[in-house]
């Protein structure tokens, strides 16, 4: 069985309609996974989760970090207004139980398929998280729902080595700079180049005892999906041999579709089906095919929401066969 996470909380984070990072994302996401039912019944089930705690957020982020988030969450509360927390990031009343939220979504998904009661899983995070440093929010990202979730595996005794596989189409700096000396946790990022933030370039290969367990692969603009899905696979099949995960994390961004306003890639909701199929082959090969996909980035609603249809096909066995492109 696939599991399905969403925190009836991650709908309160409100940056305002004009900030590409709106409710109305997770809205057609629900949306397109409710007109997907009959396909997925049997296969996909929903569910609730736990706010995450302080002490597993303080796992990947500095205390000065989290208090200044909270406190100007409480700030925005007070004043009934969206606030900037860092670079280019919101938040608002709702955005402090939407950031635990997902968070506890990320940990309860990650415990319940490290534990076999779930062969997989997707979690549909908001706000997204894979450019938030240990120090800071930046680039939509409040707190790293992904870099929570692969500590959380280590430091449970649920994983002794993680893979990270970021697909979206900028760079996850904040994934990388965090385990950057990391030998236990891998980060495979595929991404636009240039493109923002400006980091993740091939040299960046990670530092100290982590060295090697980085690897950037950069795809220009106007790549389309069969050239993208051949540069991944290829990735995977390099990285399989240098790296033996016992889980599988996946940074899910959407932005590299051909209709998102922020990415120049030219992938379409089918491609990601093939991309998330790639992923689970090498899921199955080395870890029993544990696998937990987490969205990031993806801010063209009704694409964004038949992409994560795609990937939830993949993820519960469903052929990718008649749904439109």
């Amino acid at each position: 069985m696939t599991g399905f996470f969403l925190h009836a909380a991650a709908s309160l984070h409100d940056p305002g309609w004009g900030h590409p990072e709106h409710q109305g994302r997770l809205r057609a996401l629900a949306s397109a996974v409710g007109k997907d039912l009959l396909t997925l019944h049997g296969r996909v089930e929903q569910f609730e989760s736990r706010l995450a705690t302080m002490q597993e957020l303080l796992s990947v982020h500095s205390p000065d970090h989290l208090e200044h988030l909270f406190h100007v969450c409480r700030k925005a509360e007070e004043e009934g207004r969206s606030m900037e927390v860092g670079p280019e990031t919101l938040v608002s009343a709702g955005s402090r139980d939407a950031i635990l939220g997902s968070a506890g979504a990320v940990l309860e998904a990650v415990e319940r398929v490290a534990d076999g009661t779930l062969a997989n899983a997707f979690v549909a995070a908001r706000p997204p998280g894979h450019h938030a440093t240990r120090e800071r929010s930046m680039g939509f990202c409040a707190v790293n729902h992904v870099a929570v979730g692969a500590r959380h595996l280590l430091e449970t005794g649920r994983a002794r080595r993680v893979a990270i596989v970021d697909w979206d189409v900028h760079h996850g700096n904040g994934t990388q700079e965090i385990f950057w000396q990391d030998p236990d946790i891998f980060y495979l990022s595929i991404h636009q180049w240039p493109s923002y933030p400006g980091t993740g370039a091939e040299a960046e290969q990670g530092g100290g005892e982590g060295r090697g367990t980085t690897r950037n692969v950069l795809v220009p603009p106007g790549t389309d999906g069969a050239a993208h899905r051949a540069a991944l696979r290829e990735a995977l099949e390099d990285t399989a041999t240098a790296f033996d995960p016992d889980f599988i994390l996946v940074s899910a961004g959407y932005d590299a579709l051909a209709q998102d306003p922020l990415g120049g890639l030219l992938l379409e909701p089918a491609d990601f089906h093939a991309l998330t199929r790639d992923v689970m082959g090498w899921a199955e090969a080395a870890c029993g095919g544990r696998v937990v996909a987490v969205m990031e980035g993806g801010f063209e609603p009704r694409a964004t929401g038949k992409a994560v249809v795609a990937t939830l096909r993949a993820l519960a066995g469903v052929e990718e066969v008649g749904q439109d492109r």
